[in-house]
């Protein structure tokens, strides 16, 4: 992604003066340059590899679950963050991912401007991709700043979204223990 970080910078100064804010007042002075990197940060994200597995031998009933993920992304419709809790549940097929990957395509889906939806599903397709496997479940769980700080204002809603794939939405058994590890990892 190319960013003009000058430019991004330049804008956050006239944002402050539509404000009716002085840029160059004590405290805002370094304002402009500090959002402009955050912006070059969140949105330069880079989560490095991804793809780190390790072959096993898989017997038996076999579940690989990681909950508890947080990651912060933006909502595009309102430039607002999003806080996500993630939860990730896979069956593996004959290799185990490093499971910091399993965070590190997380962070790879959520830096960026969008829906928390598109999150979900791409951290799955992403999970199928680099495991092989099809049978990929992925929750979210968002606290959504746009629905707290402005419009209906509703502070404690929370927006849940599921990726299912392969076995997780038909075997019950299955779909159970991806509930209770979600449960109990609080996503």
């Amino acid at each position: 992604m190319t960013m003009d970080i000058t430019r991004v910078e330049q804008l956050y100064r006239e944002l402050l003066v539509a404000f009716g804010e002085d840029p160059d007042r004590e405290g805002l002075r370094d304002t402009p340059r500090r959002a402009a990197g955050f912006w070059r940060d969140f949105l330069g994200y880079d989560a490095g590899r991804t793809d780190t597995a390790f072959a096993q031998e898989i017997t038996g009933d076999h579940l690989v679950l990681v909950s508890g993920i947080r990651s912060w992304s933006m909502c595009e419709h309102h430039l607002l963050p999003i806080d996500l809790g993630v939860t990730i549940g896979y069956v593996p097929a004959s290799s185990v991912l490093g499971l910091s990957k399993l965070v590190r395509i997380t962070e790879m889906a959520a830096r960026r401007l969008q829906v928390q939806e598109r999150i979900v599903e791409r951290i799955a397709a992403e999970v199928m991709k680099v495991t092989g496997s099809a049978d990929v479940a992925v929750t979210g769980v968002g606290h959504h700043l746009c629905m707290s700080m402005r419009g209906v204002r509703s502070a404690g809603a929370r927006t849940v979204t599921q990726s299912w794939h392969g076995r997780f939405p038909h075997d019950p058994h299955l779909a159970a223990r991806m509930l209770s590890g979600t449960s109990e990892g609080k996503s």
